[in-house]
């Protein structure tokens, strides 16, 4: 004989919870019951299973902004860091202090955008470039803010804003703009206000801490980035811009360094400790470094941004 059976999705017992499940970037990594996948450039993000809450249909994310390009001569602002943006599932992993909540997805091709860095100011004096956003769905990255660099030394406002550069005191540019919550960057730190004295640049602003003005003979270092473990091991993004330094006998003192996350350093062209700036390091968002005069006098470009996403594929 036959026997009549029922049940539905809502039973307790023989049905497996549906979990999450995608494809793309430029590696994915499976590790344990999650995956996570990354993006150095741009592409889609094919999502063929949302999950469901039994299981999971959520994902963990950042997204990060390319960063600001650094001021030119003398004495160039660091370029702002990329806007840091972070959720996640609590539990799943150490994330920063400044991560919400995990993003629920749908059945779909997500678009991912991937800001490049802004271009660092001219040898000739000027401002660096703003960088680009970065965007996953419905989360930005904001672009991180310029360097101040020439006659209107002011730093950019950004996802972190960019340092003041040259003299006698211009300020740094704003952070978390647009605005976020929680922030997604600080304000760059303004240039040196005291004369007579060697022109040296605020350091550009990064997602914890922000741009640091000037302090003795010594330009401002840029601000720290955040640290998260959503690739399984601790990693820093969104560092900000050193300030540059000129050079003005027989002052001390030397560039701002870049702030942890891919921040570049500032150059400095004083004698006896002439060193050369640095570009934000690639897909951290870290802005860049502010330029010396001399023998260093361009502003250096901001990092890329990326976008990681992690999800929980089984239990």
């Amino acid at each position: 004989g036959w026997k009549s059976v029922t049940g539905s999705d809502a039973d307790a017992t023989g049905v497996v919870p549906a979990w999450v499940a995608g494809a793309g970037g430029d590696s994915t990594v499976t590790c344990g019951d999650y995956k996570y996948h990354t993006f150095l450039g741009d592409g889609p993000f094919d999502v063929t299973d949302a999950g469901s809450p039994g299981g999971s249909d959520t994902v963990d994310y950042i997204v990060i902004g390319g960063g600001g390009g650094g001021g030119s001569s003398a004495g160039g602002g660091g370029g702002g860091a990329g806007g840091y943006r972070e959720g996640y599932n609590p539990g799943s992993y150490t994330a920063s202090p400044l991560a919400t909540t995990a993003l629920p997805v749908s059945v779909q091709d997500y678009t991912i955008d991937i800001g490049g860095g802004g271009a660092g100011g001219p040898t000739t004096p000027g401002s660096g470039t703003v960088g680009e956003s970065s965007t996953f769905a419905t989360i930005i990255g904001a672009a991180g803010g310029y360097g101040g660099g020439g006659p209107s030394a002011a730093g950019g406002p950004g996802g972190s804003g960019g340092g003041g550069g040259n003299r006698p005191s211009f300020a740094g540019g704003t952070g978390n703009s647009p605005a976020t919550s929680p922030a997604q960057g600080f304000a760059g730190g303004a240039s040196h206000a005291d004369d007579p004295g060697p022109d040296r640049g605020g350091g550009g602003g990064g997602a914890t801490v922000a741009g640091t003005t000037p302090t003795s003979q010594t330009a401002g270092p840029g601000g720290n980035g955040a640290t998260t473990e959503i690739n399984n091991a601790p990693n820093a993004y969104a560092g900000g811009g050193g300030g540059g330094k000129d050079e003005d006998p027989p002052h001390s003192g030397t560039s701002g360094c870049g702030g942890t996350g891919g921040g570049g350093r500032g150059a400095s062209s004083q004698p006896g400790c002439s060193r050369a700036g640095a570009t934000g390091t690639a897909n951290t968002g870290g802005g860049g470094g502010g330029g010396g005069a001399g023998t260093y006098p361009a502003g250096y470009t901001g990092g890329s941004g990326i976008v990681i996403i992690r999800y929980k594929y089984q239990n």
